[in-house]
């Protein structure tokens, strides 16, 4: 009997680890799934984000597979990583939940990528706090589309935000007005093993090991715009 209690706490204690394992995984894999997000947007040939765009943005957001549903408009939700740059490079990965709002004309359900690019200062004051409305507390507009923006320059002064959606292999600019963005607080506890104010993130660049599927695919892509 004590042999049987005993194999049932092993198993018990070996079934909490591996589910803790399972949970810790989660925000590391989102951090992968965002680098595999702008790493196949970026390599397109002839769409993705212009490199005038991308060389100008303060802070980088991705969502992978946000959750669509619904006829025209309906419930939206994702979870997503945030980095910014800072006097050391790209800052460590900010976890944010992102829900509700108006993404323009969608018919049916489906996940779409989202990405999101802070373009000033101002964009990235209401990025630092941790709960903002995109389209009320930080302007927001769908970006352009291409390798250059030469031909666009509204971009520049149109938005703190600009957005894009990634959908069935179609890469667009995204209307994104009315969605609230706020501190992912699960994600940070499973991926810092504590809780860390959201400005404290995107203002720390210790480049942590799980990140830097991320922050490697940022720096490359940002190096490439500048140049």
């Amino acid at each position: 009997m004590k042999k049987l209690v005993l194999a049932l706490v092993v198993l018990g204690l070996a079934a909490t680890s591996f589910a803790a394992d399972e949970m810790d995984n989660k925000a590391a894999d989102r951090v992968k799934a965002a680098a595999t997000v702008l790493e196949e947007i970026q390599s397109a040939p002839d769409t993705g984000i212009p490199d005038e765009v991308m060389g100008s943005a303060e802070c980088v957001a991705v969502v992978p597979s946000m959750l669509k549903a619904g006829f025209v408009f309906g419930a939206r939700y994702g979870r997503g990583v945030a980095s910014c740059r800072t006097a050391k490079g790209w800052s460590d990965p900010a976890f944010f939940t992102i829900q509700g709002g108006s993404f323009g004309l969608q018919i049916g359900g489906q996940a779409v990528d989202l990405v999101m690019l802070v373009m000033n200062q101002k964009g990235m004051d209401n990025l630092l706090h941790s709960k903002f409305k995109l389209g009320a507390d930080a302007s927001v507009a769908a970006g352009p589309v291409g390798r250059h923006a030469a031909a666009d320059t509204d971009w520049k002064m149109r938005a703190q935000v600009l957005s894009y959606s990634r959908a069935r292999g179609v890469f667009a600019g995204l209307e994104l007005n009315g969605a609230l963005v706020k501190v992912d607080r699960e994600s940070t506890l499973e991926f810092y093993g504590k809780m860390q104010p959201f400005d404290t993130t995107l203002q720390t660049a210790n480049n942590p090991q799980a990140a830097l599927p991320f922050l490697n695919d940022l720096a490359k892509w940002a190096k490439i715009a500048s140049k």
